[in-house]
């Protein structure tokens, strides 16, 4: 049974048509090319989905429901840096009483933006989502990702 269109969310006109992403540490991933490596190993064995304790209340923003837009990605945070993203296909039951979210394996290279760690997932918003790398660019081409967190830091960008 899907939990994508469980809850009371309302669409807000002022949000009409922007989704809602997520953001989430890579935990126990070294590299962009080990996260890769790690969902594609997943796949290989079915659908791709984590688990979380408790379905999100602005889930419907989220497929798209909500918002009549596409549905919304899952960011990946390595390395205190948004990298990449995995589209989020929707939500559905686990195990245990959790809630699995349900990504796309095949990760969308985005420019690398400084964030901080954290626990769990937390809600993106469209305008502060980071835009997707152009075909033929690769990770890094804009700003090396080490150096982002620098300046940063620093307060500079």
């Amino acid at each position: 049974m899907s939990l994508s269109g469980v809850g009371g969310a309302r669409a807000l006109p002022h949000l009409a048509g922007v989704p809602l992403h997520l953001t989430k540490v890579a935990f126990g991933a070294t590299s962009l090319d080990h996260l890769a490596e790690r969902l594609r190993d997943r796949a290989a064995d079915g659908p791709v989905f984590l688990t979380t304790r408790y379905l999100p209340k602005r889930h419907e923003e989220i497929v798209g429901e909500a918002s009549g837009a596409g549905g919304g990605s899952l960011y990946w945070i390595i390395k205190h840096t948004l990298v990449a993203r995995s589209p989020i296909l929707g939500f559905g039951e686990a195990e245990g009483g959790r809630v699995a979210i349900h990504i796309d394996p095949a990760l969308v290279l985005t420019e690398g933006r400084p964030k901080r760690a954290h626990q769990g997932w937390r809600y993106l918003e469209a305008a502060d989502a980071p835009a997707d790398l152009g075909a033929g660019m690769i990770a890094g081409d804009a700003m090396p990702t080490a150096l982002i967190a620098k300046l940063s830091a620093l307060g500079l960008i």
